[in-house]
């Protein structure tokens, strides 16, 4: 707590550093925002430094924690109903089709240009930028927690099975049968969870193996011969090398059984990296490394991206306006990003972040970050409008598959039949 709180202060010196007349004039004093957040780590983080945020400029953030599809319910019903009850919303990557065709939030573009003294979007990945916030040139949101998709592995497991990481998608299959040992520990985990949770790792796995969920004319090709080979791959995996159960797990049940020793290997989102090297909630630290998430042989190395963007509501007075891009600019400052990531937040957003020496030191992962940013694919999951009822589709598609209540051609047929109802 002692380290948490003297971050906290430093990050409100770094704050008054890069807000100079502005804080100390406090023309927003008095100013509350309400913003909606994802219930990843960063969330708690940002709780915990709305405070300094406070104490430096008289605004006062209430953060308002959800789950996944209690966020994306509750933050597009404000904004269809026009009620203005958050003033600032985390966006996921994969909204910014529907958000932008909505017209739901700020255009950035004019804000960015008039302070990019202050923001330094040079020292930005180029992909974060476009990716996070920016749907065929409008800005509608901007990033602040960048996710590079990782392998996490049991060094353990690896060394005594004679493995080497893999450098194919070929070769993480073939590791998941050899490392399969039960009920010691398996060979694979992913999320199975009916809903966005299976829907978003299979896409993420389809991609790797040359599957795409779009043809070339950019309506869906849900059930090409690709995915159908991907999702069989996925099926066998889950029946031969996951825990018992591994198809009702989401993103918190696959990271938990990584952590208590019960998967060999994972593909993550590099958010949950920090929690492996954390002897408070690991059981598998000094026993784990992160490397590139591999791909097909014969498929392009574009790695997968994923994260957060923050996205301001259209609907309020311009003096919240300016308040929430006070805050979002206070929030991604090079200083201020550090200390958020320090406590915890493993969103990464800048190049002079996973090149920095005290980060480097705690985190020593962040060179893999690097590399997946500076070769990201933020499109394989499409950021369309109709993603959305293109992710239900197919989180009830492969669940279906796991449970074994279809196969996958079935499946996928049916899946497509409807998605193309929605062009």
């Amino acid at each position: 707590m002692k380290t948490r709180r003297m971050l906290g202060i430093a990050a409100a010196m770094s704050f008054a550093a890069f807000t100079g007349a502005r804080a100390a004039d406090k023309p927003y004093d008095g100013v509350t925002l309400t913003l909606a957040s994802q219930n990843d780590q960063f969330a708690t983080v940002m709780a915990d430094l709305a405070p300094k945020f406070k104490e430096a400029t008289g605004i006062t953030v209430k953060v308002d924690i959800l789950s996944y599809p209690e966020l994306l319910s509750k933050v597009t019903a404000d904004f269809v109903g026009h009620t203005k009850g958050y003033d600032l919303a985390t966006m996921d990557i994969v909204w910014a089709g529907q958000f932008a065709e909505g017209g739901y939030t700020v255009e950035l573009s004019d804000l960015i240009k008039r302070d990019a003294a202050e923001i330094k979007p040079d020292d930005i990945y180029p992909v974060l930028m476009s990716a996070l916030g920016n749907f065929k040139g409008k800005q509608v949101a901007f990033p602040f927690a960048g996710y590079a998709n990782v392998l996490a592995y049991r060094t353990d497991l690896y060394a005594a099975a004679g493995l080497k990481p893999p450098e194919t998608m070929e070769d993480m299959v073939a590791n998941a049968y050899k490392l399969t040992d039960p009920p010691k520990h398996y060979g694979f985990v992913a999320n199975g969870q009916k809903g966005p949770a299976v829907a978003q790792d299979w896409m993420q796995y389809n991609n790797e193996m040359g599957g795409s969920i779009l043809g070339a004319d950019g309506k869906p090709a849900l059930n090409s011969a690709a995915n159908i080979k991907s999702l069989t791959v996925y099926k066998d995996l889950f029946d031969k090398c996951a825990p018992p159960g591994a198809a009702d797990f989401d993103w918190g049940g696959r990271e938990e059984s990584f952590r208590q020793g019960l998967a060999a290997q994972m593909q993550t989102w590099s958010i949950g990296a920090p929690g492996y090297f954390d002897p408070d909630k690991s059981k598998v630290v000094g026993k784990v490394a992160i490397t590139v998430a591999p791909t097909g042989k014969g498929v392009p190395k574009k790695y997968g991206v994923g994260g957060w963007g923050m996205s301001i509501n259209a609907d309020i007075d311009e003096k919240h306006k300016e308040a929430a891009w006070l805050w979002i600019k206070w929030l991604t400052s090079p200083a201020v990003h550090k200390q958020f990531n320090l406590m915890g937040a493993g969103s990464y957003l800048r190049i002079s972040e996973t090149h920095d020496p005290e980060l480097l030191a705690k985190f020593p992962f962040l060179p893999v970050i690097d590399e997946v940013f500076k070769n990201g694919d933020g499109e394989y999951r499409p950021r369309i409008p109709q993603y959305p009822q293109i992710q239900d589709l197919l989180g009830t598609a492969v669940n279906a598959v796991l449970i074994g209540h279809a196969d996958p051609k079935k499946a996928l047929d049916d899946a497509q039949a409807e998605a193309v109802k929605l062009f």
